[in-house]
């Protein structure tokens, strides 16, 4: 997917208590994890989810660390493992377990984010945000909307794909010109596949839950 950037609407971010303290290799952090294996019978996921009319929500690190935090709390909510990611300004890549149906996975990372951004705009008085995501009342009274309706689920049914997927979603920075290395990107997981986590990673992933079935 095309990464495009567009001018905020306002500069305004605040520090957001964010970064895990926990091991690099989360191991015991959801006891309901299982090992993972990639295959047709056990597919992993990669989830794109897309905000609402691609507007640049994600845009400051602010922002980015409450998302960060959001599917931490998401993936101990559901039960599930996170194995990549990464967080543009207006979209996000996420790859995880087939623990879930993907309706369900997606409805826990959707919905969590969604609660926790929206809520901090409201909290800090973003109006100029919250009027552009605004949208028609839903049935539980919900009146603004972070994500576009049409998330996406791709099943991965092979290590050969999953690990395509993972090089894609590290590269989507440098393909937005946004690095030069993907390395460099903080809202990634890339740092963690090459085993040099930062002491301060928004997101670690749960690599120790894959079963491999050729040697890594």
């Amino acid at each position: 997917m095309p990464d495009r950037l567009r001018p905020s609407a306002d500069g305004k971010g605040t520090a957001f208590p964010g970064a895990s303290d926990t091991p690099f290799f989360r191991e015991g952090c959801a006891p309901r994890f299982s090992m993972a294996t990639i295959s047709r019978d056990n597919p992993c996921l990669s989830i794109t989810s897309v905000a609402h009319d691609r507007l640049p929500v994600f845009r400051t690190d602010a922002m980015k660390k409450i998302v960060c935090a959001a599917l931490d709390e998401a993936r101990r909510s559901g039960g599930f493992a996170i194995f990549a990611y990464v967080i543009m300004p207006e979209h996000l890549h996420i790859i995880t377990d087939g623990a879930l149906k993907p309706s369900d996975t997606l409805r826990f990372l959707n919905g969590v984010s969604s609660r926790r951004v929206i809520g901090y705009l409201k909290e800090h008085n973003y109006a100029t945000s919250l009027a552009k995501l605004r949208d028609a009342p839903k049935a539980r009274g919900h009146t603004h909307s972070l994500w576009d309706g049409h998330s996406q689920a791709l099943p991965l049914f092979s290590e050969s794909f999953f690990m395509q997927r993972v090089n894609y979603i590290h590269q989507n920075p440098v393909r937005a010109g946004l690095v030069e290395r993907a390395e460099d990107y903080l809202w990634s997981s890339i740092r963690c596949w090459n085993r040099w986590p930062r002491e301060d990673e928004p997101l670690l992933v749960d690599l120790d839950k894959i079963a491999w079935r050729k040697p890594r």
